[in-house]
Parts: structure tokens; C-alpha cells; sequence
């Protein structure tokens, strides 16, 4: 296989990492949770991520994608790691690619899939449910692993814990006062 299409099979594997952190722990209310000003929610997130790699995708087999509300929002984390593991498949198993390269590909569908995941997380802290930062160059991202079983931060940042713990602890004597 290219070096192209490997570096974006990782991509890939970045993107699936990252939407998972994102959405890894998140209350029963986070997938309808909306901000404001017409922006998506979580739930129209994740199906608009799937409808982009799904569109990537026809580019190597023609057709069309068409990602349809699905009732779970597990449903639609579900069909978005299956289609990013579908495009995976393809750049590795080397089928070509039709009307676009492998650059349009990844400055395009790609690229706009990793800015919704961004996204998503921003989209935690918006909703009072912030996930830890982590430093990302030590994050176990393979293209093995596309699906929503992603590993734990590897490196998740210390501080960051810290002022979570500390946050939770001062939250917590608050309460018990009540």
C-alpha cells in the first residue's frame, strides 16, 4: 500500500480515537443537547459525520450515501465507526479511486469529519460534561482499531485531572452541607 493512502487510513484511526474520547462517558441527555443558533446537535452531528465518510467512500464505489436519522444515538455512533472502517478498508485493500485523488479526499470529506469531532468535544464542555485533555502523540491510534472500543487516554493530562478531582471534591462537601 502508498504512504498516501496509509497516512490517511491513520487519519481515519485518528478520527474514529477522537470521536469516541468525545463522546466515551457522556450522560443520556448529551445527544440532544442543542447550543443554540442553529448549530447540530450531537445526535446530527454523528449523522452528518457518517453522511461525509459515506459520501468519501462512494468515490471508490460509486453510488450514493444517504445517512437516515436512526432512532439510537448508539445506532448512529454505530454506523458512523462501521462506514470510517469501510473507507479504511478500501484505501487499504488499494481500490481506486474515482474522479477526486487522495488529496481531495483528505482536504475534503476527511478533513471535515475531524472538525466535527472537534466539534463534539467542544460540544461536551458546552453541556457541562468536559472530557480530559490528553496529549494526542501518545494516544494508541491504529488503523486496527476503528470502531467505538477505543482505548483510554494513554497520556490524559495530570493537571487537568487535578482541577476535575479538586472541582468534584469541592461539589461534594457542598452537597453533603445541604
Amino acid at each position: 500500500m502508498d504512504i498516501q493512502r496509509e497516512t490517511i487510513r491513520h487519519a481515519l484511526a485518528a478520527l474514529a480515537y477522537r470521536t469516541q474520547k468525545a463522546l466515551r462517558g457522556c450522560d443520556e441527555k448529551f445527544p440532544d443537547f442543542a447550543p443554540g443558533n442553529g448549530a447540530r446537535t450531537p445526535r446530527e452531528l454523528v449523522r452528518h459525520m457518517s453522511g461525509v465518510i459515506g459520501y468519501a467512500r462512494t468515490f471508490f464505489i460509486g453510488g450514493v450515501f444517504q445517512a437516515e436519522p436512526l432512532r439510537e444515538f448508539s445506532q448512529e455512533v454505530e454506523r458512523f465507526h462501521e462506514t470510517v472502517r469501510d473507507l479504511a478498508a478500501h484505501l487499504h485493500a488499494g481500490t481506486p479511486l474515482k474522479e477526486i485523488t487522495l488529496n481531495q479526499l483528505l482536504q475534503g470529506p476527511v478533513s471535515d469529519a475531524i472538525t466535527h469531532a472537534g466539534q463534539l468535544a467542544m460540544l461536551r464542555r458546552l453541556a457541562g460534561q468536559p472530557i480530559v485533555s490528553e496529549n494526542f502523540i501518545f494516544a494508541e491510534i491504529s488503523p486496527d482499531l476503528l470502531g467505538s472500543d477505543q482505548p483510554l487516554p494513554a497520556a490524559p493530562n495530570s493537571v487537568w485531572l487535578g482541577k476535575v478531582i479538586h472541582g468534584a471534591w469541592r461539589l461534594h462537601k457542598f452537597l453533603r452541607k445541604i
